[in-house]
């Protein structure tokens, strides 16, 4: 009787001979990608191609998992990723990937326009709109004394602001209030690791500066004194000038 060779079938897992024969010795293999489970696999995809900070919740509910399960998944990328140039952050309310901030310098070589950093008057505007939002752009202006039109087209513009409704007085101005790429920018989880402020409601803003007072309280004493010797010496120079005899 004559034996028929049956073709292994297409679902067989192949032993190591046939293994080794498909992969040539020179190819290393990802052994971390074998190793790792199919949560934390779904979870490192889902964080690729996310545009935005993805809560737990939201990860749980993409990958019918539990919370608990999410949240320990996720620490074990961010200390797989601790090292490499792709890294976990935490902001904005959730998690996403984001380049290492070791290799800042070459990412923003890359992504950024010559000139990308934001003005004094910008920072200046984005600060008081973080700390005051929603707020309007007349109230921005009465704190900086100016105009903030271009200012605020900038900040809207880049995305670190955004139109928040309109306040319910005359008029209905716009309010404004910051974006979750203002929190991203800074490195902020959310407005409440913004640094506190000691500020009274309708006072002015007091701010220490470093400026040598005991330098120039000394300067204008030297000008006093010098105004003062030169008052004396006219007043003495006109003593002495003998009056003039009629003719």
């Amino acid at each position: 009787m004559q034996t028929e060779s049956i073709a292994p079938s297409a679902d067989a897992v192949p032993d190591e001979t046939v293994f080794a024969e498909i992969v040539p010795d020179h190819v290393p293999m990802q052994t971390e990608l074998i190793e790792t489970g199919s949560l934390q696999r779904n979870l490192e995809a889902v964080l690729f191609v996310a545009s935005e900070a993805l809560s737990i919740k939201t990860l749980a509910k993409l990958t019918g998992s539990e919370e608990t399960e999410v949240a320990t998944a996720l620490q074990q990328i961010a200390e797989e990723f601790g090292d490499r140039g792709i890294v976990l952050r935490e902001i904005a309310g959730g998690y996403r990937f984001a380049s290492s901030p070791a290799a800042r310098q070459v990412v923003e070589a890359y992504l950024l326009p010559p000139k990308t950093n934001l003005s004094p008057a910008a920072l200046e505007t984005l600060a008081i709109v973080a700390y005051m939002q929603p707020v309007t752009k007349s109230e921005v202006e009465g704190v900086r004394g100016v105009s903030a039109d271009s200012v605020i087209a900038t900040l809207v513009d880049r995305r670190f602001l955004i139109e928040g409704g309109r306040k319910e007085v005359a008029g209905r101005p716009i309010l404004y209030k910051t974006t979750a790429e203002f929190l991203e920018a800074f490195g902020l989880r959310s407005l409440e690791e913004l640094p506190p402020i000691d500020v009274d409601a309708g006072l002015p803003i007091e701010m220490s500066l470093p400026i040598p007072t005991e330098t120039v309280a000394t300067a204008i004493d030297e000008i006093v004194a010098d105004e003062l010797a030169d008052e004396e010496a006219a007043k003495t120079e006109e003593s002495e000038t003998p009056e003039s005899v009629p003719q």
